[in-house]
């Protein structure tokens, strides 16, 4: 067997158990793999295994590492320990057959070290033998008959004590946050771990502070996650990260090396495959065509998944290791299609974003929560989408966390929002008056009258300069300064701007066009507010009729016309009619948005 480096092998007491109880099966062929990622110890699980379960097999380990000699090895294993011969005139595959039959009847474990698909090892396998335990470790998963046993990655008080193994100075309690931060850019990955850790061990003055900067420079190309020539004999593995990741990659198909490098560009996140689906709608990888769901499907499962390239958390999501995305990362940067498939995975994004509506109901959210990291990273290439385009992620992320009552969050991508208007559009442009009044509307809600009045002022003259005095977007900004005049009493300031408003709308879209209904709303409420409540009552009611046609019975918006007519019932004391009104309202509220 090799030599193990490892001087302090932690945090896999539970692998080696569930190894140990897997090949310990009374079933007459045992064959376990242990699979799993580059770097993240397979050869050192095995190693440790085999080492401390010695004494179980009296017929010996026989260590193969999987290249053309396995066969000749096997055949001088047989020689060496059990006095066996192959016949005479036997050659190839048969000769380790005849080892295979004169072996003696002594349990024996066979270890295939970095195993590649099942087919190219089965005919040198031996025969259906109780005797006989097969250990496989490989990148691949295989299928039946091999046992799959997949190794995760290091937890993070396993990842510590393996650093503290390899430096003994007291460095890393001394510096536990940043000690913590490595580890956790380093994925927990135990290659990337073992040589951040005798990089370091050379290097007694760096503080931990310092290389973690480093690391955030240089990432995955960092000379201490590069294999130095003199930790050969020293470590068990053979190779640095990247060069162990460019195995894998090596190992795959063209188009499957295509879609790695596009998933590097998403966040380092969860990943809902419809997304990906999403972003590559029209655009083909190499020999597969652009839209071939199936394909895409078959390219993840049969090689990136299987390859352990690519995490599945579950049911249609999917998730990369940080440093694998990094070195995909790298891969398209190489390629000539890199502009493309930013400008897909960008457009992709904003599509999904264009989705979301101003008020984001409880069964919506799981989905949206998800892909919002991903809708944060496209924020930042504004300039692979048309005008009209470029603001939609940020603002999908800022009414997401708004109806979330996360109002900071909201503040910051309405911010950004507006810059990116500002910057790519000009300071005069109606996407910039939209942001503009985004922003205001998140202040209004939030009590900051003084800073959202400026915003809708700004933000109306815009459109009334770049749309026209009767445009429908006009009548938004109306309406909403309207309501801003509103919230801080100045109800004679307010009614006018509403009226206008209300008249543009039923003009341009309608008398029964859902943002006629809001006007009639807002209006009623002004009239309610001032105790006119003669003139208030048709408005709410006439805006409930529209709603209730043009959105259906179970809509935000219905709780809200419900809850406003029933406001103004009981202000004139009609407490009958008033309490159902707001029994159903509260009932589609809570439906809808969720107890809290």
């Amino acid at each position: 067997m090799p030599y193990s480096g490892s001087i302090d092998f932690v945090g896999r007491e539970a692998d080696l158990l569930e190894l140990h109880q897997r090949l310990q099966s009374d079933r007459p062929l045992v064959i376990s793999a242990i699979a799993g990622m580059g770097g993240i110890g397979k050869t050192e699980l095995a190693l440790h295994y085999a080492y401390e379960q010695l004494p179980l097999y009296p017929g010996g380990i026989c260590w193969l590492r999987s290249t053309e000699m396995m066969a000749i090895d096997i055949v001088l294993f047989a020689e060496k320990f059990h006095r066996v011969l192959p016949n005479q005139d036997s050659e190839g595959v048969q000769r380790v057959h005849d080892c295979w039959q004169k072996w003696p009847d002594l349990a024996t474990l066979v270890v295939i070290d970095n195993a590649p698909s099942y087919a190219e090892i089965a005919s040198i396998l031996p025969p259906v033998r109780s005797q006989f335990k097969v250990l496989l470790t490989s990148r691949s998963r295989f299928e039946p008959p091999v046992d799959n046993y997949e190794i995760k990655v290091l937890s993070l008080e396993a990842a510590l004590k393996l650093l503290r193994g390899l430096l003994q100075d007291q460095r890393i309690d001394r510096e536990l946050p940043q000690a913590e931060k490595i580890c956790d850019y380093l994925g927990y990955l135990p290659l990337a771990l073992e040589l951040v850790g005798r990089y370091l061990q050379k290097r007694p003055d760096l503080s931990l502070g310092s290389f973690w900067e480093l690391l955030q420079e240089q990432g995955i190309q960092a000379a201490a996650l590069q294999k130095q020539q003199q930790m050969n004999g020293v470590m068990t593995a053979k190779l640095g990260v990247i060069a162990a990741f460019e195995l894998s990659w090596q190992g795959l198909s063209a188009e499957a090396r295509l879609l790695a490098a596009f998933l590097s560009i998403f966040a380092l996140a969860e990943i809902p495959w419809v997304l990906v689906e999403r972003c590559l709608a029209e655009l083909p990888l190499a020999g597969l065509a652009a839209g071939d769901v199936e394909g895409l499907a078959e390219l993840r499962d049969l090689e990136l998944w299987a390859g352990n390239l690519l995490d599945r958390q579950r049911q249609g999501v999917y998730e990369l290791h940080q440093l694998l995305r990094e070195f995909f990362a790298l891969k398209l940067a190489e390629l000539p299609a890199r502009e493309e498939f930013i400008s897909s995975f960008a457009q992709g994004l904003t599509n999904q974003a264009k989705t979301v509506e101003q008020i984001v109901v409880v069964a919506e959210q799981p989905l949206l929560l998800q892909v919002s990291p991903h809708w944060a990273i496209a924020t930042n290439f504004p300039e692979y989408l048309p005008d009209d385009d470029k603001a939609w992620c940020c603002t999908a992320l800022a009414r997401l966390h708004e109806n979330l009552s996360q109002f900071s969050d909201a503040e910051l991508w309405y911010r950004r929002s507006l810059a990116i208007s500002e910057e790519q559009l000009g300071a005069n442009h109606p996407d910039t008056s939209t942001s503009l009044n985004n922003l205001a509307e998140l202040y209004r809600g939030t009590g900051r009258y003084v800073e959202a009045e400026s915003l809708y002022v700004r933000s109306l003259a815009i459109k009334e300069e770049q749309l026209g005095a009767n445009h429908p977007s006009t009548a938004t900004s109306l309406n909403n300064l309207a309501a801003l005049y509103e919230s801080t009493g100045r109800y004679v300031e307010a009614e006018p701007l509403h009226v206008r408003s209300l008249a543009i709308r039923e003009e341009q879209l309608g008398a029964n066009h859902p943002d006629t209904a809001t006007s009639l709303n807002n209006l009623a409420a002004l009239y309610e507010s001032t105790g006119r409540y003669v003139e208030a009552e048709p408005l709410y009611v006439r805006s409930l009729a529209i709603a209730e046609e043009q959105l259906g019975g179970n809509h935000p918006s219905i709780a809200t016309s419900l809850n406003n007519l029933a406001g103004l019932y009981k202000s004139t004391g009609r407490y009958v009619e008033a309490e159902p009104l707001y029994v159903r309202s509260l009932a589609i509220a809570e439906e809808q948005l969720g107890g809290n």
